[in-house]
Formats: structure tokens, C-alpha cells, sequence
């Protein structure tokens, strides 16, 4: 960060007008920090110039190159797999064995017969619905009668805070006024004193 009048690297640059140069000359020449930024920027400029120049290479790699081919191994991976034939027979095979391995391993006892299922009536469904439309009214009542409690209880303690600070500051007023009458009642006597000194 430098306090430069202007940016040290149009200067360095050489993108100011003469005035402007001079400027920033002579307040180089009087403030260290801009003194070692343009030391800084003088540096870079040095070592970016001693850089070769390099050539854009001319032909760049396309996909076709024998570089991005793929290898053997995932040529076959990839051929096996995009045929829709095989990948059907290795699916089948797998089906096969998953439910050979399973029937085997399948205890006795978890046969059971499969139970018809029970009809519901359309009122008895209402009148499912209906209690579980009462639960969830039921639980939003109750959540925000608690809500509302926390709320009152909040607000009475920070009324009762607020009642103590000013209970606080309208003591402070009384002490205040207190010390205030008391020390214009020592001056009315000093001035009284005096006056009886006077005469």
C-alpha cells in the first residue's frame, strides 16, 4: 500500500503526464514505504523482462491423437458393457443367483400366509382423518400456549429491568438534585456570610 498522490505503477509505466511525474518523484524521494513499493515494482518489471519470449505452439492435440486413446483393458470394459446383449445376460445371471441364494438361506418360519387386505369404509376414514385433524390442532394449541407464556414471562422481565433502571436513574436524578440544592444552599450562605462580614 503506498500514500502516493498517484499509482506507482502508472509511473513506473511511464502512463503520467510530466507534472504528475514530478509529483510522485518528489514525493518518493521524501516518503521510505513508496520508496521500497517502487523498488518492489521496479524488481517484477526487471524479472518479467528477462523472460523469454516463447512461441504459441502451432498445432494443437485433438482426440483422434494416439495420446487420448484409450487402453485395451478399458476399450473391452467399455465394448462389454455398450452391448445391450450382454449386459442383459449379466443381468439375468446375477437375478439368478441373487434368488437361488436367497430361497436357500429363507428360514421356514418367515413363510407366512399372506392376509387379505381389510377394507375401510369411507366413514371410517373421515373419521380418521377428523381425530387426526384434532391431534395436530391440538399440538399447534398447546405449542403456542407455551409460546405465549415464554412470551409474557420474557416481556414482564425485561419490564421488570426496565423498571429498575428507571427506578436506577430517577435516584440518580434525586441524589443529583439533592447535592445540587445543597451546594447552592452553602453558596447562599457563603454569599450571606460574606455580606455580613462586608458590613
Amino acid at each position: 500500500m503506498n500514500c502516493s498522490p498517484f499509482d506507482l505503477k502508472d509511473f513506473l509505466l511511464q502512463e503520467l503526464t510530466d507534472p504528475q511525474r514530478r509529483q510522485v518523484e518528489t514525493h518518493v524521494q521524501a516518503c521510505p514505504s513508496c520508496q521500497v513499493e517502487l523498488d518492489r515494482l521496479r524488481l517484477t518489471q526487471t524479472a518479467l523482462s528477462s523472460l523469454p519470449d516463447e512461441e504459441i505452439p502451432q498445432r494443437i492435440g485433438f482426440v483422434s491423437d494416439r495420446i487420448f486413446e484409450p487402453s485395451p483393458w478399458r476399450r473391452w470394459w467399455t465394448t462389454f458393457w455398450g452391448s445391450a446383449a450382454r449386459l442383459g445376460f449379466a443381468s439375468a445371471a446375477m437375478l439368478s443367483v441373487a434368488l437361488v441364494v436367497f430361497s436357500m438361506n429363507r428360514p421356514a418360519s418367515a413363510l407366512r400366509p399372506v392376509q387379505a387386505a381389510k377394507t375401510v369404509s369411507d366413514a371410517e376414514i373421515g373419521q380418521r382423518i377428523e381425530t387426526a385433524v384434532q391431534r395436530a390442532v391440538a399440538a399447534i394449541e398447546v405449542r403456542y400456549a407455551q409460546r405465549t407464556e415464554q412470551l409474557v414471562k420474557d416481556i414482564e422481565r425485561r419490564d421488570q429491568a426496565e423498571r429498575v433502571n428507571i427506578q436506577k436513574a430517577a435516584d440518580l436524578d434525586i441524589d443529583y438534585l439533592r447535592h445540587s440544592l445543597q451546594a447552592a444552599e452553602r453558596k447562599s450562605y457563603v454569599a450571606a456570610y460574606r455580606e455580613g462580614d462586608a458590613k
